[in-house]
């Protein structure tokens, strides 16, 4: 935070003072917890009788857990980590699964053990997985079992010595669970391993005896400044790094988000559809901890792809919040399901992860009657930075003004700031940010510069406070010297009603510099590289227009959606170079 002891004073002097409307505190309320076991502890209690989590298929089928449910289950686990393997507190725990019923509980267990959690994306491949689970030193990994296959590899000259396995059909009645694990093995979706495994259950199982010897409580009891979870990031941009993220820096961004959503957030009565992935940053801070801590109910989706998967959940759940990221939103209205029967009872929907195009949020408004807000925040930040506000105004285009209890600058290459509307890196204090990157003191350094989170983002700030990115620094495109920023591209071309999908990168050309190049997904074979490029010039400074239209079936995507530019780019030069 700002080198003041007078923080309302320091606040009332920001550009954002008053934004976030009447009745909210210039700090965010401090969650009453030492650390996050305390927190799913007392939620647990509070809310027992709740239904917290329920995983719907895209047929329908469903099953659920209840708030005393879930803290049984996890205290299980918790035990049969400490008690039964012999874990001590801080050792690192990997977990790969998707939105299941069995990830709270997995995780949950973990936090309640004090040791760390560590999140894996289970679409990773096996090298990735190995470098993962090397660098973070996990002891222990529970993963799905439709993903055992990469294990024999993926554990190569790692420290994983037990490794536990997960059905999607876990906790569902025992017909049910009977008859979706017997379909998933007749579509050969479970291989088998030569890896020798354990089952979820039998730990939960082996966890309940071990209680039998005691509570649980002590085994917890972390203090706010200890690690609570590795969450891997710049696998997109280069090798992956952990970021140590504090019982405090999760404790810190689940009060100021519960501070930000207070006049919309009833505790126990709402319903939030968890479509992104559990593992990612996004969905963990804001979908998991923060409406588990408020009493409300999860409807977990294994895989938003494709966008058809959700149907179900919408029909047979009245929805009333949602996270999401541009590419679902924009799925979800292609459909036309989803625009004949759209969620009546929506009235909280937040976007993050990647640039929200300002003609999917009009879409939005339209199809759905209330509006997306935008946010922003980053793996090393737990995640949220700044959103818009849910009282004051929702500025599209914009990621908001900085939540409760941040700071947010925008400066130039020597770290000075920069004068409103003048684009700059955007960085950040706060207590959600990091301690640092896990055995990397030199990344941390960089990324912590002079006690200031540099994001890699490039961004400008208004009068107001609010803040519009433009892009990330690695992406700019430089055409004869002028920067080209691939997301104002992108934007403008997605309000081509032919377009579904879109990708901007810069080519190296011939001169030294860059040509735009656009990637596109049409829903109209018709569509022609010239009739893009002509409603791009109506709407764009001509340096900005794409001089290259590649069509394709689909891009590039990571799990959460992010268009992966980085692939595009490298393909681009190994053609230049084939050439």
């Amino acid at each position: 935070m700002e080198e003041t002891k007078d923080y309302a004073a320091f606040y009332d002097a920001q550009p954002w003072a008053g934004e976030w409307g009447p009745g909210v505190p210039k700090e965010p309320e401090p969650l009453p917890y030492r650390n996050m076991a305390e927190l799913i502890r007392r939620a647990s209690i509070d809310y027992a009788g709740n239904t917290a989590f329920t995983i719907c298929l895209d047929n329908g089928m469903d099953a659920s857990l209840k708030y005393h449910e879930v803290d049984q289950l996890s205290d299980r686990f918790a035990a049969y980590l400490r008690r039964e393997l012999g874990l001590a507190a801080g050792d690192r725990v990997a977990v790969q699964m998707p939105n299941c019923l069995s990830f709270p509980i997995a995780a949950f267990g973990i936090l309640k053990a004090g040791c760390v959690l560590v999140n894996v994306n289970p679409l990773y491949t096996a090298h990735e997985m190995n470098h993962q689970f090397k660098d973070s030193g996990a002891s222990v990994l529970v993963i799905i079992d439709m993903f055992a296959d990469k294990l024999e590899e993926a554990l190569k000259g790692t420290d994983i010595k037990k490794v536990l396995t997960v059905s999607i059909a876990e906790f569902f009645p025992a017909a049910k669970r009977t008859l979706l694990k017997t379909v998933l093995k007749l579509k050969g979706m479970v291989p088998k391993t030569t890896v020798t495994t354990t089952p979820f259950a039998e730990a939960l199982a082996l966890g309940a005896k071990q209680l039998g010897k005691g509570p649980i409580a002590d085994l917890g009891n972390r203090a706010p400044d200890d690690t609570a979870v590795l969450q891997y990031t710049g696998g997109t941009t280069g090798v992956a790094k952990g970021a140590e993220l504090m019982h405090s820096n999760l404790l810190a961004n689940v009060a100021q988000v519960i501070t930000l959503s207070g006049p919309v957030m009833r505790y126990g009565e709402e319903t939030v559809m968890t479509a992104l992935p559990l593992y990612h940053i996004f969905a963990f801070s804001f979908n998991l901890l923060g409406f588990y801590v408020t009493g409300n109910r999860n409807i977990l989706i294994p895989s938003p792809r494709p966008v058809s998967n959700l149907r179900k959940a919408f029909e047979k759940f009245e929805i009333n919040k949602f996270a999401g990221v541009n590419i679902l939103f924009q799925g979800l209205l292609n459909e036309e399901w989803f625009r004949n029967n759209p969620p009546k009872k929506l009235d909280l929907t937040i976007s993050g992860g990647t640039a929200l195009h300002s003609s999917v949020a009009a879409k939005w408004q339209e199809v759905v009657g209330s509006q997306i807000l935008e946010g922003y925040g980053l793996s090393e930040t737990s995640p949220t930075l700044s959103v818009n506000p849910v009282q004051g105004e929702n500025r599209i285009g914009t990621i908001g003004v900085p939540v409760p209890g941040t700071i947010i600058r925008i400066v130039d290459e020597n770290d000075n700031p920069v004068a409103p509307g003048e684009v700059g890196e955007i960085v950040a204090k706060g207590p959600q940010v990091m301690r640092g990157y896990w055995n990397r003191p030199d990344e941390s350094a960089k990324a912590l510069k002079g006690g200031w989170f540099h994001t890699g983002d490039m961004g400008y700030m208004d009068e107001r406070g609010y803040i519009k990115v433009v892009d990330r620094k690695k992406d700019m495109i430089d055409v004869s010297g002028f920067n080209v920023y691939p997301n104002e591209v992108e934007d403008c071309l997605s309000a081509h009603e032919d377009i579904m999908e879109v990708a901007v990168i810069g080519v190296p050309n011939a001169t030294g510099g860059e040509t735009v190049r656009a990637y596109i997904v049409s829903r109209n074979p018709s569509l022609k590289a010239e009739d893009v490029i002509a409603f791009a010039r109506e709407r764009l400074t001509a340096y900005k227009v794409p001089k290259e239209i590649i069509f394709r079936d689909e891009l590039p995507k990571t799990p959460v959606g992010k268009i992966l530019r980085k692939d595009l780019r490298q393909e681009a030069l190994q053609e230049a170079n084939a050439a």
